[in-house]
């Protein structure tokens, strides 16, 4: 995948483990400008190198705006400086929203445990009410 070459849609879905629908949308939202022969899709070297940075801030949970404004600051010949100073702080934005959601989440776990507990101590009383009127 380091080469040079033209990918087709296929080898693109084989590499990434993406589908062709999911190539047809990044292309629809601009995000990718594979060379268009007739209904023939070939992807080049920047287009790999795109859809691996697409799939990054995806995972990274960024938006698509996000995405693309990040990708759109790569052909400012500054040596990627302003795209790097952007991705960072978008970086930094993220990852406190992470954080914020683990714990709210780790929170819900354990008032969860908790409730569970409580639940099973009822259920457990219930049991040995039942067995003692029996």
């Amino acid at each position: 995948m380091e080469t040079d070459e033209q990918m087709t849609i296929r080898q693109m879905c084989d590499a990434f483990d993406v589908t062709a629908r999911t190539l047809r949308f990044y292309e629809a939202k601009e995000l990718l400008s594979p060379i268009r022969i007739g209904q023939k899709r070939l992807f080049t070297r920047r287009d790999r190198a795109r859809l691996k940075l697409i799939l990054r801030g995806k995972r990274f949970g960024f938006s698509l705006e996000e995405i693309r404004q990040l990708l759109d600051l790569y052909s400012m010949g500054d040596q990627q400086h302003t795209q790097l100073v952007k991705t960072y702080e978008i970086a930094q934005q993220r990852l406190s929203a992470m954080e914020s959601q683990r714990d709210e989440l780790n929170e819900a776990i354990a008032e969860l445990k908790e409730q569970m507990s409580w639940g099973e101590q009822m259920i457990a009383s219930l049991v040995t009410e039942k067995d003692a009127a029996e």
